[in-house]
């Protein structure tokens, strides 16, 4: 059974930081690349930061300086390291792994607010 476990989520005031971690069980978590998504109320999904198997990264340009993703593969194990928090970036965040064509997996979703 695959599962995709998020954590790190919580209330931040702006400016602050926070690091997001998925922890992966039931796949190759190596050969799968990774990403973090997220979604605000009353909008679509959207791609924040993914990492390749081989470990090449790319960021949405909203977060671009702010945020770092990195995997460790020892444990099976995605983050996402987000700085300079903004309240636009209050939202839930999900982790995704995905391998080949068509097989793609969700985590439940962590509530990040930025807020003072």
């Amino acid at each position: 059974q695959v599962q995709l476990v998020e954590s790190g989520g919580g209330l931040v005031q702006p400016g602050g930081s926070l690091r997001l971690s998925c922890a992966a069980s039931g796949i190759m978590f190596r050969f799968y690349a990774m990403g973090w998504y997220r979604q605000a109320p009353g909008n679509q999904r959207e791609l924040v930061a993914a990492i390749t198997a081989g470990g090449t990264t790319n960021y949405a340009d909203s977060v671009k300086g702010r945020f770092t993703i990195s995997r460790d593969n020892a444990k099976n194990a995605v983050y996402l390291q987000m700085n300079s928090l903004k309240p636009e970036d209050t939202a839930v965040y999900y982790c995704k792994a995905a391998v080949g064509v068509g097989t793609s997996y969700w985590g439940q979703g962590t509530q990040v607010t930025v807020s003072s």
